[in-house]
């Protein structure tokens, strides 16, 4: 290393002198290097103490009040005093309906590390989603907030349907038709004499990739206040991560041709599917599609506003064929009131309506030349499957239980 660039000529004594000169520097820098005491040294800056909240549930319940428990944290124990900010915030919980606000300072005394925050929650007896609120840290003095949001959860546990008994109704009787089967589901318990529950999963999720187990349990299909409920949930069963109910009428209940009416509020939410069908009586001997399908009431739940009508025929899959048309009442949504979904189906000729307004028509010459299966006995089918080819997976927005209630299913043939 050169501190001087010499580029003059000069006197041997002065060459002399600034030899002596850079000789001292050199000695200078040197003494500095060595002489550099241990506490000269730039120690590590200590990671600050950091605080953090957790999740935390409770199960509803009906009686008084409960409360949930939240714990704040310190990841280690400090010699200073640490304060935070803390406030509630809702989501889908609302305050002084679901739970009583709170909002403060808590402050940690040197030494400790954990604090406990209780939130009171107000319970109810009806039966709904899921509900939840924002527990939020801010504003901390001698420490890091990680991790500053809880979510507090008050979960559903109860039976009874706040339901609105408004919404579009059928009549019970039409000139030139009889009635030949009724369930107005205002009995005590689900009729076995008219329905059975299919149980399981089947093979690839019944063919549609679908995710939930169908149980006979009455916590997915239950009668209550006149009405069939179907709950759809994403309580864990069998193996698998929701539970749902879907029940046919097969060998029980068999028609062909007349009108059908079907009264009903139909849920929504991502991943959601609830259907009102139909399936030819002949499925168990020649197959599906060529026993052929007849869907009264298709929803998937991110288009509330939307029902769909289709058929379903031909080949085997996946070369099978379908057909459909959709109705929409925009800005409605179908899970607000009560609808009457309405088949009439007559040899040759299948119609669909909503509320008495038709929205689709089919005939023979609508499958395009291959064989017309819906001129003969179809069983029903009532079901709300989660996830799967058509719907997609319930995901974040995904709010469980879901509910299709079904005020009545009304068969009427010509006289």
């Amino acid at each position: 290393m050169n501190i001087f660039w010499i580029s003059f000529v000069y006197t041997s004594d002065q060459l002399l002198f600034f030899m002596k000169i850079q000789s001292l520097i050199y000695l200078s820098i040197l003494f500095i290097l060595c002489c550099k005491t241990p506490d000269d040294t730039e120690m590590p800056t200590p990671d600050p103490v950091r605080i953090s909240i957790e999740d935390n549930f409770i199960l509803e319940g009906d009686e008084g009040n409960s409360s949930i428990e939240f714990t704040i944290e310190l990841t280690e124990a400090s010699a200073q005093t640490i304060s935070v900010d803390y406030t509630t915030e809702d989501l889908s919980a609302m305050v002084y309906l679901d739970y009583i606000p709170i909002s403060g300072q808590l402050s940690f005394a040197p030494g400790e590390t954990t604090k406990t925050l209780t939130v009171e929650t107000i319970t109810d007896e009806w039966r709904e989603g899921n509900e939840k609120f924002n527990v939020k840290l801010s504003n901390p003095t001698n420490a890091e907030i990680f991790g500053g949001t809880a979510i507090g959860t008050i979960r559903n546990d109860d039976t009874n349907l706040d339901k609105a008994e408004d919404g579009y109704i059928t009549r019970t009787s039409y000139e030139g038709f009889e009635s030949v089967w009724v369930d107005e589901f205002d009995g005590p318990e689900i009729d076995l004499d008219n329905w059975t529950f299919e149980i399981g999963n089947g093979q690839e999720g019944w063919g549609n990739n679908e995710l939930e187990y169908y149980t006979d349990r009455p916590e997915n299909a239950s009668i209550q206040d006149g009405n069939l409920v179907i709950h759809a949930t994403n309580v864990p069963w069998v193996g698998r991560q929701y539970t749902s109910a879907r029940m046919i009428t097969r060998d029980k209940k068999e028609f062909k041709f007349g009108r059908i009416d079907i009264r009903a509020k139909i849920p929504k939410t991502q991943g959601i599917w609830p259907a009102l069908w139909m399936l030819g009586a002949n499925f168990g001997e020649i197959g599906w599609p060529q026993c052929g399908e007849i869907d009264i009431m298709e929803l998937v739940g991110h288009f509330p506003s939307i029902v769909h009508g289709t058929i379903h025929y031909g080949d085997d899959f996946p070369n099978n064929s379908f057909k459909g048309e959709s109705f929409s009442i925009a800005p409605n949504t179908f899970d607000e009131e009560f609808h009457v979904f309405t088949l009439l189906w007559d040899l040759n000729r299948i119609a669909w309506y909503v509320d008495d307004i038709v929205y689709y028509e089919i005939d023979p010459t609508t499958l395009d030349g291959k064989p017309y299966p819906f001129n003969q006995d179809f069983f029903f089918l009532f079901n709300v499957a989660i996830g799967g080819n058509w719907p997609g997976n319930p995901d974040q927005t995904t709010e469980f239980p879901q509910e299709m209630i079904v005020d009545y299913i009304r068969v009427f043939q010509k006289n």
